[in-house]
């Protein structure tokens, strides 16, 4: 369930943030390179390069197919995984709009530390 005070920031923001969250794990970071490098993937594939349980993997998959960075498709007893490269670019887009507000504003004062 969606909490009420999240009505309270802009689509975007909420939208980066649900991103944010599922690359919020080293493993998953790994998962995405590695689906990049190979341009799609077999759950079993990615267990063989990462240091995790074939469980854990699934669980990370999922996280990140919950936010659409990734697509799977149930092939038999494989499921392959593939990168979803327009949320990815979505995400681009996100993340370039975000990063000039975090700018800090030039002054007299902008070399002074605020802590």
């Amino acid at each position: 369930m969606a909490s009420p005070k999240l009505a309270a920031f802009s689509v975007e923001e909420n939208k980066l943030a649900e991103l944010a969250k599922a690359l919020g794990h080293p493993a998953r970071i790994a998962i995405l390179k590695e689906l990049a490098r190979r341009n799609s993937c077999v759950c079993g594939e990615i267990v063989e390069v990462l240091p995790l349980a074939q469980s854990t993997v699934s669980q990370h998959l999922k996280e990140l197919k919950e936010v659409g960075l990734i697509q799977g498709t149930l092939e038999g007893a494989k499921s392959c995984y593939c990168i979803d490269w327009n949320t990815m670019r979505s995400l681009q887009d996100l993340i370039t709009s975000f990063l000039p507000c975090c700018e800090p504003v030039k002054s007299d004062q902008s070399e002074k530390s605020c802590c």
